[in-house]
Formats: C-alpha cells, sequence, structure tokens
C-alpha cells in the first residue's frame, strides 16, 4: 500500500514520542477532555497496535495476549472516542485532519505544534473554542496512524450522541461529573447506608448503577440486572463491567474514570502490580485515570468510561514485568487463568 507524506511522516514517531506530544498538549485541552483523551491514548496504544502488525502470525500474538472483545481500531475510527466532549465536533475535526494531510509538506514539523494547528482549522469551523477540540484532534491523528488515511477518509464521520446530550456545555458536564448523589438531611451520620451512582455512559441517562459506600465498582455492576449484558458483550458474565475473576489477576475490568477519581480508593500494591502485567501503563499516581473495577472503592458518585476490549500484553510489549504471582481467582476462570499465566511466561 502506498503512503501519503503525512503517514511517513506520522510513522516517525513511536508511543513515547506521542505520549510526550500529549503531556505538552495536557494544559491546552480543554478541563472537559483532559483526562479523557489520556484514556484514550491507554485503551488504544500505539506500541501493541504496532507489534500486532508486524507479528508474522497476528492470531497467535492475540491468543497469547488473552485479548477479548473489539480491539481493532479500524472497526470503530468513528465511535472509539464516544465518550469525549469532543466527540461531537469529530466531523468537522476529521475534515480538518484530512485537509491537512492532503497538503501537509513538512517532515520536520513539531507533532504538538501540528495538533494544535489542525485543532484550532476545526475551531474556526465549529465556532468554539479551539481547547474543547485539541483532544478529538490528537486521537484523529493517532487513529489515522493506526488504520491509515484511506481508511480514515472512508469513514462516515458519523457523530454517536443525540441531540439532547449534545447541547450540553462543557461546564455542565463538568458540574454533573462532580454532583454526588444526595444521602438525605442524614446522610452525615456514620450509620446512613450511603449509595453512590456510577454512570458508564455520560450520552445517555439510563447507563448507570448504583453501589454502596466502600464497595468495589464490580460488585455495583454485578448488581444491574437491567439487561442481558452477556448478549451485548460476550466478556460480561455479571453487569454490564466485564468481569473474570474479582481478584485483578485477569484484567477484565479495567476501566477508565473520567471523573470521581478522588472518590475512590488509592490504588493498593496488588492492582499496581497487576496493571503493568496487562499493560495498562499510566504512571504511579496514587489517584490513576485507569482503574480495576474489582479493586476501586468508591465513597462518592464517579463517571467512568468502559474499554469494548481486555489483553495481557504488559511484558511482551513494554518489557516491565519481571516477576508475577497471580492471586487466587474467586470465580472459575480457570482457561483464563491458564492462559494469562502463559502469556505473562510463568510456564
Amino acid at each position: 500500500m502506498n503512503t501519503t507524506k503525512f503517514e511517513e511522516y506520522l510513522n516517525k514517531f513511536d508511543e513515547a514520542d506521542w505520549l510526550k506530544s500529549l503531556n505538552e498538549l495536557l494544559p491546552a485541552i480543554g478541563e472537559v477532555d483532559r483526562t479523557a483523551t489520556q484514556i484514550w491514548f491507554r485503551f488504544f496504544p500505539l506500541a501493541l497496535h504496532n507489534y500486532l502488525q508486524s507479528t508474522e502470525d497476528k492470531e497467535k500474538a492475540i491468543q497469547q495476549f488473552v485479548m477479548q472483545g473489539n480491539y481493532e481500531l479500524k472497526n470503530q475510527i468513528d465511535s472509539s472516542h464516544r465518550f469525549l466532549y469532543g466527540h461531537r465536533f469529530w466531523k468537522e475535526a476529521k475534515d480538518a485532519i484530512e485537509k491537512y494531510a492532503e497538503s501537509f509538506t513538512s517532515e520536520n514539523a513539531n507533532l504538538a505544534n501540528e495538533i494544535k494547528e489542525i485543532a484550532k482549522t476545526a475551531a474556526q469551523i465549529t465556532k468554539t473554542d479551539a481547547s474543547l477540540l485539541i483532544g478529538i484532534t490528537a486521537i484523529g491523528l493517532m487513529t489515522l496512524r493506526q488504520v491509515g488515511f484511506d481508511a480514515f477518509k472512508n469513514a462516515a464521520g458519523k457523530i454517536y450522541i443525540d441531540k439532547q446530550h449534545a447541547k450540553k456545555s462543557a461546564k455542565e458536564v463538568l458540574a454533573e461529573r462532580a454532583k454526588d448523589d444526595s444521602q438525605g438531611i442524614l446522610g452525615f451520620l456514620k450509620t446512613t447506608d450511603k449509595k453512590w451512582t456510577v454512570v458508564y455512559d455520560e450520552n445517555t441517562n439510563e447507563a448507570r448503577f448504583k453501589l454502596f459506600d466502600e464497595e468495589e465498582l464490580a460488585s455495583g455492576s454485578a448488581r444491574d440486572q437491567s439487561k442481558n449484558w452477556k448478549a451485548l458483550d460476550e466478556r460480561c458474565w455479571e453487569g454490564v463491567i466485564p468481569v473474570e475473576c474479582r481478584s485483578a489477576s485477569c484484567g477484565t475490568c479495567w476501566i477508565g474514570v473520567l471523573g470521581g477519581a478522588e472518590k475512590l480508593s488509592d490504588v493498593a500494591r496488588l492492582e499496581r502490580k497487576q496493571m503493568k502485567v496487562f499493560g495498562y501503563n499510566q504512571g504511579d499516581a496514587p489517584k490513576p485515570f485507569i482503574r480495576l473495577a474489582c479493586q476501586a472503592k468508591a465513597h462518592g458518585a464517579v463517571s467512568i468510561v468502559i474499554p469494548p476490549w481486555n489483553g495481557v500484553f504488559g511484558k511482551k510489549i513494554y518489557g516491565n514485568v519481571e516477576k508475577v504471582e497471580l492471586e487466587p481467582a474467586t470465580t472459575s476462570a480457570v482457561k483464563l487463568r491458564e492462559a494469562i499465566t502463559n502469556a505473562v511466561g510463568n510456564k
């Protein structure tokens, strides 16, 4: 396949380069999408994509990494970022990227600056602040990098937000994320059975479930039997959050935290160690934006996003896993446990 000059330019940057540029851009990204953009880049890591594209036996690699769900970005060009506020400007951002790519000439351009320039063009079209376009533009460029210009251009540019939610301002979305459930006039008492709301899709009023104070998100999700979750996603054995083991041993229940990370328990030793095993890297912050739902306990309302896939690729892709001792599983996920043991090299 022939590549465009712009694709050749983007191909020069590895995942570390992209994350460095993203870090430079963070202050300029609107608060509503600052964390969401970082989450997206962890949901679709370039290093994993590159490995799967270069390996001689892709299907074997997918099996070794115990990958489940919809991990191909090429199948969700328009929808992978629907949890961003900037998704409502996706068509304009996509058009701006295409026009820029077609006229691109400078091979020595700065990646962060190019993202800002494209976002500025899209902002002029949408007549909104450029800070609301930078995140979705960065994601658009990474999407183009992984799927190729032709596939990117042929995508419809569909927006997955209804008119009601598309009208919300960034300020309104931030206010909703920060709001906690009322516990009544006696809510200050320690004896009160407090309950919190977990929103897992901000683009609909129905995508939420309740959990008790200091309860793991996965446990609260399991009580929600409002739909046949397994029919919608074969990874969902109980509730809307996919889960297998409940002991941080499988990585199936990883989530992104859009709002309320400070209302979740600190990351304990086991969760942090296992996150490196799975490959869900994000640094060592005590309140990170990627969590395991079976380990994160809530003491307030939170807004999350559920990735469409899961896997175990930390050792092979990032090489930062020394020795792994998987904790005992609490369900009958025996075959999955064996596959994960093989994936981290214990056999």
